[in-house]
């Protein structure tokens, strides 16, 4: 199964944009803010190259995970230890690739995976731990829906096009 790596990089971007615009003070910045305690005077004293190359850093980790969850074919490839060369790959992968090496490997098909990520897996995370630092669920859920956005369009990204 051949993988392509430029849309792991480029979904890596999309915790960038979409936090651009979910949390602008017009739409959920203002709020998000309030809830979280934060002015515009905080947010302006953080060194911003090393919060936005750590966030980079961590969202090519999270591209890793997302594959796995949205493209199915991996599994199989796991099944004969790892990618298969065509001399020790067993018969049976060979026709299973065969019937189903691009099956599912649609944008829509990745966006469910990352939309049942977001909400099974982040959501709960981001509430568990918004209930033990007593943040309102209003700061729960702008950061569980920028999660379960975000999710969303890298799952769709990596399952189509990597």
């Amino acid at each position: 199964m051949e993988m392509n790596f430029l849309p792991f990089f480029i979904s890596a971007l999309i915790t960038l944009v979409t936090g651009f615009i979910w949390y602008n003070p017009k739409v959920f910045g203002t709020v998000w803010m309030r809830e979280a305690g934060l002015t515009p005077e905080a947010l302006k004293n953080g060194n911003m190259i090393k919060i936005f190359g750590l966030t980079y850093i961590f969202s090519l980790m999270m591209t890793m995970i997302i594959s796995a969850l949205t493209i199915h074919q991996s599994g199989a490839v796991g099944m004969v230890g790892g990618p298969p060369l065509i001399e020790t790959a067993k018969p049976s992968f060979a026709a299973f690739m065969a019937d189903y090496g691009t099956a599912y490997r649609t944008f829509k098909h990745g966006a469910l995976h990352g939309f049942i990520s977001g909400l099974f897996f982040a959501f709960p995370m981001l509430a568990i731990n918004g209930l033990f630092e007593r943040k309102s669920w209003k700061y729960i859920f702008i950061n569980s829906g920028y999660w379960i956005l975000t999710l969303t369009l890298m799952g769709g990204i990596i399952c189509a096009y990597a």
